[in-house]
């Protein structure tokens, strides 16, 4: 990789281990063990119950594990066998020089690619994630660890992450922000050679601020994080890189211009001279602005300058709903801008040009267009979107017809370590070839779900099923047991739940055209379906609302008054404060995942690609994702893909077509069971859905089409422009 790597090695032996056992600390400060099962039970095995206090954080376990526990691990050779194995595998995998990519594109492993979002969503640990954006970034890095990408990525440490959700017992969202120990977080500073920290300076109106880099070790990806709170900065200025998505304009624009040009000059300061500069949404397209004051500084022209810029810059867009593309009144550009224009030999409306956007109520400086014009190569995240997105930017390019906007698309997928349970991944690897993992992607290696007999299948599932109802009485006891919520929460919070009966889960970002209130739209229809004899079902809800967005937090408190309903007799259930660990659990323990979104809003979606790589099936509106993987027999369409221009009409044509389909396909067909108890055709489905989904919906295949149809044409353009 094309760095001089001048900073000295982080020094995390400082447990006070056992020498044996010294190299856990060195698997705690890489987020390798997240995706590896082995790993992470090295760690729970030495103290079960630490492991659950500490909330699955290794670094914080490590610090207050008891010594008595690591001397007696020290003489059980079981353990030290299994710790020997993980630790080998760990070493492999890092010095493993036989990657995909170093097979494949060995003449480009000296061109790293930057890789910039505004959320990372590696573990529930690292708070650092709202959502599916996050979720989808955390992925990425690991997929580029495992494929040997010289990918490294730029981000926020954000000191309070994302709020913590508390649902009163009238159903109404609050938001608890906590500040985060850093010596608990398996990140560290980043020093120079004489030991002191790295820092950058950006410019906002009227002083300079400070930025510390902060370093996540990803497998064999670095991740480098922004943190504003430093000595000497103004408390204002500290607070600025505190808090995910803020609806204060000022503090936004102040964080997207750390993240934009604070973000190159730390790439500059780190020694790397990325070949891509990959922009995940448009929050760091200030980027853009950065490198083309560099570019000018070293003599180039401004046409030069701007054809270098989109020659190696590419740009993801993930959102079709227009309030998710950031925009910000001409009065701020002005304010925080106008001290860049002339450094840039151009006038202000010439800047402005770079994002102008015309609405009825006036003008505005779009990220979105910012980064459209600047970017070279364009994608949306699923067939779909891509001609949403066509169709959303079309006016920039007057010249061409709507087909011809270029926008490609690279359909979003999931990291199979992160997400495929363990007794799961057990199970694939009775039955699959040797070395499936090696070849996520390959439809062919997913034919052998066919050799898993039916019962042991239906065996795991039910097991997912125990595993999820237990975990929710878990979650309940402890709120209760210190007396912090009335006894409805405790049974809004799944302690009814029958762990055998036919479960739904709904969990997502709570935004008003997700529609998670589809479902209850007729309650005596609903009412029908939960207490049907011998057939019952239950729903499982979980999803914050952005602390700003009150129709989404009043969505919520609708969704929870039913659930606090006594004709429903505890079936449904609402579960606060949803993040990765929760998610891991539903996705794995539900039967059918439900996705309700009012077409064409969904840009992509993975939550159900993580659901169907566990036996769990799909039933979604035909959008994003799922338009693109339904086949008829690997889950259920909600409604069809007609366009509707009335929403009132399309809700109530959804809601038939949702209520019909699970009175008369889904409900019946997963209690037909033969005589041993076991729904055969339902396990034929669910074999139908991993066999077709898992390995299209892998992001193993997601970073291949990232670097065959994006990365490596802008490398090969820049090397045959600079030649």
């Amino acid at each position: 990789m094309d760095h001089n790597n001048s900073f000295p090695a982080f020094n995390n032996n400082h447990f006070n281990l056992p020498r044996r056992l010294r190299r856990l600390s060195d698997l705690a400060y890489n987020l390798w063990w997240t995706w590896n099962t082995e790993a992470v039970r090295l760690f729970r095995i030495l103290d079960p119950d630490l492991w659950e206090t500490t909330e699955h954080n290794p670094v914080r376990f490590l610090r207050l594990i008891s010594k008595e526990r690591l001397a007696t691990a020290t003489k059980d050779r079981y353990y030290l066998d299994v710790f020997d194995l993980v630790i080998k595998k760990f070493d492999d995998y890092q010095s493993d020089d036989k990657t995909w990519f170093a097979q494949t594109h060995s003449e480009l492993l000296n061109h790293p690619i930057a890789y910039f979002s505004t959320e990372f969503g590696l573990h529930e640990t690292l708070p650092f994630y709202a959502g599916g954006l996050g979720v989808l970034s955390g992925d990425y890095l690991k997929e580029a660890s495992d494929l040997g990408f010289p990918l490294i990525a730029i981000g926020f440490l954000y000191t309070e992450g994302y709020f913590k959700q508390r649902i009163t017992e009238d159903g109404w969202q609050e938001a608890i922000y906590t500040s985060l120990q850093f010596p608990d977080l398996p990140v560290h500073e980043v020093l120079d050679n004489d030991g002191e920290p790295i820092t950058i300076e950006v410019q906002l109106p009227g002083r300079l601020v400070k930025m510390r880099i902060w370093k996540v070790q990803v497998g064999r990806v670095p991740l480098f994080l922004l943190d504003s709170k430093v000595d000497g900065n103004d408390p204002a200025d500290q607070n600025l890189t505190s808090r995910l998505y803020t609806s204060d304009l000022e503090l936004r624009i102040s964080q997207e211009i750390i993240l934009g040009i604070g973000g190159v000059r730390a790439i500059r300061n780190l020694g790397y001279n990325p070949a891509v500069w990959h922009l995940n949404e448009g929050h760091s397209a200030f980027m853009t602005f950065e490198r083309l004051q560099e570019l000018i500084s070293s003599g180039k022209s401004k046409e030069e300058a701007l054809n270098e810029i989109r020659d190696r810059t590419a740009f993801t867009t993930h959102t079709p709903v227009p309030a998710g593309n950031d925009e910000f009144p001409l009065w701020l550009i002005d304010k925080y801008f106008n001290h860049l224009w002339p450094k840039l030999g151009i006038d202000r409306e010439a800047f402005i040009d770079f994002a102008r956007q015309n609405h009825p109520w006036g003008e505005v400086f779009s990220m979105t267009v910012l980064a459209m014009r600047m970017a070279g190569r364009r994608n949306g995240v699923s067939e779909m979107h891509g001609q949403v997105a066509r169709n959303m930017w079309s006016f920039l390019w007057p010249d061409k017809s709507e087909e011809q906007v270029p926008i490609s698309f690279v359909t979003n997928g999931i990291h199979t370590g992160s997400w495929l349970s363990r007794r799961m991944k057990i199970l694939f690897d009775r039955y699959f070839e040797p070395g499936w993992e090696e070849h996520l992607d390959d439809p062919a290696i997913w034919k052998s779900i066919d050799r898993i007999p039916d019962k042991e299948l239906w065996t795991i599932r039910r097991h997912e099923k125990r595993k999820l109802v237990a975990y929710m009485r878990e979650r309940a006891r402890k709120p209760w047991h210190q007396e912090k919520v009335h006894p409805i929460q405790v049974v809004a919070s799944g302690v009814l739940l029958d762990p055998y009966a036919f479960t739904i889960g709904f969990a997502r970002r709570f935004a008003t055209y997700k529609r998670a209130n589809l479902i209850l739209r007729d309650p005596d229809r609903l009412l029908n379906l939960i207490n049907r004899p011998g057939m019952p079902i239950q729903i499982i809800f979980a999803g914050k609302a952005h602390p700003a967005d009150e129709p989404g937090k009043r969505l919520i408190q609708e969704v929870y008054r039913s659930v606090k309903n006594a004709k429903y007799g505890g079936r449904l259930v609402f579960l606060e404060d949803y993040d990765i660990n929760l998610a891991r659990h539903l996705v794995q323990g539900v039967d059918v995942w439900l996705n309700t979104p009012r077409r064409p809003k969904e840009a992509s979606g993975t939550s159900g690609q993580k659901a169907a790589l566990n036996g769990v099936l799909n039933f979604s509106i035909l959008d994003g994702w799922w338009r693109e993987g339904y086949n008829g027999h690997n889950g259920w369409a909600i409604g069809d893909e007609q366009s509707w221009d009335d929403e009132g009409a399309q809700d109530a044509a959804d809601a038939e077509s949702l209520y019909d389909t699970l009175e008369n396909e889904i409900v019946p067909l997963y209690y037909e069971r033969a005589a041993d108890n076991i729904p055969y055709e339902w396990l034929g489905w669910v074999k139908e859905s991993i066999t077709t989904l898992a390995p299209i919906f892998s992001m193993r295949r997601m970073i291949k089409e990232y670097a065959n149809q994006i990365y490596l044409p802008c490398i090969v353009e820049t090397e045959n422009t600079i030649s």
